[in-house]
């Protein structure tokens, strides 16, 4: 099912702690929304609120316009995947799968038949009876997953769900989860604090911290326009340079700096956003703008790419990155001096607040 939910102004507080202040967003129907975040940021607290785990002190959640914050967790037609899986040890994997259709009395036949549907989205039909202590970490995955799935819920809810598995696993289940996401279309909450995965899996990211929405967007806005240094600094591998205002621009170690939309200098101090993806050593603009003087200290060869540190006129060190085809048959050497070139495409200046 493909339901909008309208979150506005929640709050919730523990005592002097406050885990959501305030918060409003909308959830689009069929959208891929993550809740991405540090430690103790509110973003698992916001799921459990949509989940009806948590009451809030304030506020409005409404699902298709029917207002959620009244109803009980088992009237609220949702799917929960836990990080956990939570799955009973005494089943078999179809009986799992078809608990959720069983509590809400559907006849045997038609049970063992949506349970086998679920199973076969998931390509777990083939161990459909065999016990859950029989299967890997990933085979548990995907039978929680089913098992929410199972009852065509209006909303699908994950609590960090692949954060239990190792890092090749998790990244196979994320593309599978997409591509589940694509054939459903449910509306689905996604809870990590692995940026890379709110990057693969989302239509849109909320970051969160200190219990409010910091940002709101789609992968690319997030990654590529970050509203002030905390975004800049959560999404990717970040450095930061400081900024000084200039009379025609900003300016960096006294050069001109051009930016993607051609930024006037700012009154307060800013950042330029460093990320080692995007940083070139040859090329540029003949006027000298948008180069930064180097010495290269470290050549790191990372078998999909070489990492190479710098170091800057006032001691600063970054990294920038070349995968083996760009190398270009060359890299510095340590200790040599190098001119390093940024895109005024990639030129993005933050500051502290948005």
């Amino acid at each position: 099912m493909r339901s909008k939910v309208a979150i506005q102004k929640i709050s919730k507080a523990y005592g002097a702690f406050i885990a959501l202040d305030d918060v409003s967003l909308d959830i689009n129907p069929g959208e891929f929304l993550t809740l991405l975040g540090p430690s103790g940021s509110g973003k698992t607290t916001l799921l459990n609120v949509l989940a009806g785990f948590v009451r809030p002190d304030s506020g409005s959640v409404t699902v298709d316009g029917t207002e959620f914050l009244t109803l009980p967790p088992h009237r609220r037609n949702l799917g929960m995947v836990f990080q956990n899986y939570a799955l009973f040890p005494h089943m078999s994997v179809r009986s799992n799968v078809g608990y959720p259709l069983r509590l809400r009395g559907v006849p045997k036949a038609e049970l063992d038949r949506r349970a086998g549907e679920a199973l076969d989205l998931v390509q777990m039909g083939h161990l459909a009876d065999r016990g859950v202590h029989e299967l890997s970490g990933g085979q548990r995955q995907r039978v929680a997953l089913a098992r929410a799935i199972v009852f065509e819920p209006s909303m699908l809810l994950m609590d960090e769900p692949l954060s239990a598995l190792d890092k090749k696993l998790r990244e196979h289940m994320q593309l599978e989860l997409k591509r589940l996401h694509q054939r459903l279309g449910t509306t689905t909450v996604y809870v990590t604090h692995d940026q890379r995965e709110a990057l693969t899996l989302s239509d849109r990211i909320a970051l969160i911290n200190g219990g409010k929405v910091v940002q709101l967007g789609t992968p690319d806005e997030i990654y590529d326009r970050p509203r002030n240094k905390f975004v800049a600094d959560f999404i990717g591998e970040t450095r930061f340079l400081p900024v000084e205002p200039g009379a025609s621009g900003p300016l960096l170690y006294g050069r001109a700096l051009k930016t993607r939309d051609g930024a006037a200098g700012r009154n307060e101090k800013s950042w330029l956003v460093v990320r080692p993806e995007r940083l070139r050593w040859r090329g540029g603009d003949d006027d000298g703008s948008n180069r930064i003087d180097a010495e290269a200290t470290d050549v790191i060869y990372q078998g999909d790419s070489y990492l190479i540190t710098v170091r800057l006129p006032d001691g600063a060190e970054i990294d920038l990155r070349r995968s083996p085809d760009m190398a270009g048959g060359r890299l510095p050497d340590r200790g040599e001096g190098i001119r390093l070139w940024l895109a005024p495409e990639h030129t993005i200046l933050v500051t502290d607040h948005a």
